[in-house]
């Protein structure tokens, strides 16, 4: 009877033990571990991987930074609650919201926190420690049959997928170029249209298919297909946000895009454009503003939604810091996904101090290239977010750039460059035609 009772007392103190560490956990504030992840996301029944690594140990000092070949964007973490946490993805109106099911497993939504979608692109994923391969674990993948090495011209193969009425807007983004680099299974790459690439793309080749994915804030894309015996490709293009489209095409050294310096223009018989927008202050601003006379002016026609427009900003705000000095000024005319000023001033305003922009930013409207190009009234079509304007120091418009080309593009990045600070540079160059007219008029 005592070693009984003694029985029963000493599996008491281990219940109440058990009850007291489980009560314990519980109240705790719950993290996931550091390192590498593999993520899922689950868009109409097909999974879009994506990798992301964790350091840090709380929130307060975490950094969560998505892994797309060599490309790392990193957010900041929030906490919500004990189990729950928060990534915003910066300057997109939009976060993963996620719990922590332990330390190696979690589990939440990518959700979108645009006021009058009310979550309506929303998409659920789950993730998993210690996982860096992306489509395939190393020990079930197979050997590539093909070799995606290169350049490769591709098409859009359906029309329906084509939104834009507009003839030349359907033909931009029809033809594609793709810039592959696969060493073994492994493949990354990106593909460009006329008005913009899909950033950097990650995946693999097995037999004669091949997977990729992209996703670093922005809505997730998936990008697969084949390879023939003919050396010819076919695949298709989806994200959680826009609709699947067919592409197909072949390898080829020679294939261009249209030149991005042709594909917008102003109106025959103009030379100038004009506009009055709201600043973030709501105060009225103007290419007539005393601010720009006799300056060289970058327009940058933008919106926080938009990848290519962040990458451009990426480059403009960190030139124009360096270059502000030498007579130039900038302006970033936002189109963002509400026609609010409320929204404009807490979307752009995030913007403005992410990127530690020096230069004004204006609300031109919803986002809609159709507005835009009313509300640009000099323009022949506005056929991209972004479109950059260089104006001369009389007021004039010189060059007018369509989409961006981003570094993954390489060469295409290089010559960008190249050319963008050749013509400002030849622009600053040029006299002030306004400075004698101001001595003149001067006490």
């Amino acid at each position: 009877m005592i070693k009984r009772a003694l029985r029963i007392g000493q599996a008491a103190v281990l219940l109440v033990a058990c009850v007291s560490a489980a009560a314990a956990f519980a109240g705790t504030k719950k993290f996931p571990n550091e390192g590498v992840w593999r993520g899922e996301f689950t868009v109409d029944g097909e999974a879009i991987p994506f990798n992301f690594e964790v350091k840090g140990k709380d929130a307060a000092d975490a950094k969560f930074s998505l892994i797309n070949g060599a490309r790392r964007d990193n957010f900041i973490v929030e906490r919500v609650s004990d189990d729950e946490l928060s990534v915003p993805m910066n300057t997109y109106d939009a976060a993963l919201v996620f719990k922590i099911v332990d330390p190696k497993h979690i589990q939440g939504e990518y959700r979108d926190l645009v006021p009058k979608r009310k979550g309506a692109r929303n998409l659920p994923f789950t993730a998993e420690h210690g996982k860096s391969w992306r489509f395939v674990e190393p020990a079930k993948q197979a050997a590539a049959e093909v070799d995606l090495n290169g350049k490769w011209a591709l098409r859009q193969a359906d029309d329906t997928q084509l939104r834009d009425n507009n003839t030349n807007e359907r033909d931009n983004r029809r033809n594609q170029v793709g810039l592959f680099k696969q060493n073994g299974t492994h493949l990354s790459g990106v593909i460009m249209t006329s008005v913009g690439d899909t950033r950097e793309l990650e995946g693999i080749v097995q037999g004669n298919r091949f997977y990729l994915s992209h996703f670093s804030g922005p809505s997730p894309r998936l990008i697969k297909g084949t390879v023939d015996e003919d050396g010819n490709l076919q695949g298709s293009s989806g994200s959680g946000i826009y609709n699947v489209a067919r592409f197909e095409g072949e390898r080829s050294d020679n294939v261009e895009l249209a030149d991005p310096y042709k594909l917008t223009r102003l109106k025959e018989g103009q030379t100038r454009i004009d506009f009055t927008f709201p600043d973030l202050k709501g105060q009225p601003v103007s290419l007539k503003d005393d601010k720009y006379r006799g300056k060289v002016v970058i327009v940058e026609v933008i919106g926080t939604w938009c990848p290519n427009c962040t990458d451009q900003t990426y480059f403009l705000s960190p030139w124009f810091k360096q270059n502000k000095h030498r007579g130039v000024e900038a302006i970033a005319i936002a189109f963002e996904q509400e026609d609010s000023f409320e929204y404009f001033q807490k979307t752009l305003g995030k913007f403005k101090s992410y990127f530690d922009i020096q230069y004004d930013i204006v609300f031109g409207g919803i986002a809609d290239k159709k507005v835009a190009t009313e509300k640009l009234a000099g323009l022949n079509y506005m056929a991209a977010f972004p479109t950059t304007l260089l104006i001369d120091r009389k007021g004039e418009v010189r060059e007018i750039y369509t989409g961006y080309t981003g570094e993954v593009t390489g060469e295409y990045f290089k010559d960008y460059v190249t050319k963008f600070n050749h013509v400002l540079d030849e622009l600053i160059a040029e006299p002030d035609p306004y400075a004698n007219v101001s001595q003149a008029t001067g006490p």
